[in-house]
């Protein structure tokens, strides 16, 4: 995708990924970035595109199900179940962003948003060809999902300000480096020029 490419509402989705109370209250200036991502939304919704909503979170089964040699296994700790639990507070979609009834959404147990969830499935079934990120964190959720989202022949655009990461320079490395080589890059402000 270029910087001239044109994005058609009709098929084109924001992903909100992991925006989750626990992990935005986890990062240094949170009310901005939900202030961006805030906006985001808002432009996409105006232009009749779709927005959909990503979270991790597990219930009992899924923790029992990780298998000890898992990548998950070390982030759910057994100090981390409960927070981490589909139930818990901090698990759920921060109060500032409001999903609609309609809108695409999945719970997710893995890291990228497609592997362990029906995702593909809404956004086929809604004519989406064209993905719009935004994540915490740019080195997990975003990184995994534009890799999927590739494999799986949409074409993408990263907010780079909608993105955030507890490693500044590995998002910085992300966004300027690895992302513009599978995907187009730009900032929330930047997102209204890019509309057809």
């Amino acid at each position: 995708m270029t910087a001239a490419a044109q994005l058609d509402p009709a098929h084109t989705a924001l992903l909100v990924m992991d925006y989750q109370a626990g992990l935005v209250e986890r990062l240094p200036d949170p009310g901005s970035l939900l202030d961006r991502v805030e906006a985001a939304i808002t432009d996409v919704r105006a232009r009749g595109g779709h927005v959909g909503w990503v979270r991790v979170g597990f219930v009992d089964a899924d923790l029992d199900a990780i298998p000890p040699s898992s990548v998950m296994a070390r982030l759910v700790t057994p100090e981390r179940r409960a927070a981490l639990h589909a139930d818990a507070p901090a698990s759920q979609i921060h109060g500032r962003l409001r999903p609609h009834p309609h809108d695409p959404s999945v719970r997710k147990t893995r890291v990228g948003a497609f592997t362990t969830t029906d995702l593909d499935d809404q956004l086929c079934a809604r004519g989406v060809d064209t993905l719009v990120l935004a994540g915490i964190s740019t080195s997990g959720v975003v990184l995994s999902t534009v890799r999927e989202a590739m494999d799986r022949d949409y074409r993408i655009v990263v907010l780079r300000d909608a993105c955030a990461d507890p490693e500044p320079d590995i998002h910085a490395f992300l966004t300027g480096s690895i992302f513009p080589r599978h995907a187009l890059v730009t900032d929330v402000e930047d997102l209204r020029g890019l509309w057809s």
